[in-house]
């Protein structure tokens, strides 16, 4: 499986996409650097920028290299390779050469710039995004046989998690206003991985104008460290739950 992995990821880290990934996010951490004097505001316009641009790269170029390697894929299969094997070396491939081209655009300037604990949080829970978005992108391809069906849910999961799930917990929120939902609202954080990537940072700068509701309830409710713990258990259930359906999906469909 090591071969077969670091095949993958030379051959990945070759690709202009992942280059040009890189170079993107590592001109706009350095844009906003030099343009703001404050760092901690440098960070909060950077980490807006990861929460948005991480997660679409992540799940769109995941989702298009997994349909281009179908073939390759298939020939795989024809050797004594398990299909287990197969998977795990497509996703650590594919997943090390987004958190390579993600750590060298983004953490070089973090590191000059702002290499306290807060920076490093940024570049953690950016690095977490890669690695659900990537297995998200995975349990999608292997569900869909057909490329466009499979880039177009990969869109649509973006949508929802990037813009879409903001209204709906607003409009849970009013909606139900009259009773408590601190414990709702614990369990609606939970259902998406930006914003617990959101709060972590959040609670780690100590903003307390700008944690929102959930925010201030998991500083409130579970503390400041013990809340950071939480959040982080939480995404590591976002990248292994949604790997070992795929896994499972994956080995019991018909190619």
């Amino acid at each position: 499986m090591f071969k077969l992995t670091r095949y993958i990821l030379y051959d990945i880290l070759r690709n202009k996409i992942i280059i040009s990934y890189m170079v993107l996010l590592f001109l706009i951490a350095m844009g906003l650097f030099q343009l703001e004097a404050n760092n901690d505001k440098a960070l909060m316009g950077l980490l807006s920028v990861v929460l948005i641009v991480v997660p679409l790269i992540s799940l769109i170029f995941t989702t298009i290299h997994y349909y281009n390697s179908y073939e390759f894929i298939e020939l795989l299969l024809c050797q004594p390779q398990s299909r287990s094997k197969i998977l795990w070396s497509e996703y650590f491939g594919t997943s090390i050469s987004l958190l390579i081209a993600y750590l060298a655009g983004v953490g070089l300037p973090v590191l000059i710039y702002s290499g306290e604990s807060t920076g490093l949080y940024l570049l953690i829970c950016g690095a977490g995004l890669s690695l659900t978005f990537c297995a998200l992108a995975f349990l999608v391809a292997v569900n869909f046989r057909d490329k466009a069906k499979g880039i177009g849910v990969s869109l649509l999961l973006w949508f929802y998690f990037a813009i879409i799930y903001d209204g709906l917990l607003l409009l849970v929120l009013f909606s139900l206003s009259d009773y408590p939902l601190e414990k709702l609202t614990f369990v609606f954080s939970g259902l998406n991985p930006i914003d617990l990537a959101r709060i972590m940072v959040m609670l780690k700068m100590d903003i307390g104008a700008l944690m929102g509701y959930t925010g201030a309830l998991y500083k409130n409710f579970l503390g400041k460290e013990t809340g950071i713990l939480f959040i982080s258990l939480l995404s590591m259930l976002w990248i292994v739950v949604p790997l070992f359906i795929a896994k499972r999906i994956f080995n019991k469909k018909d190619l």
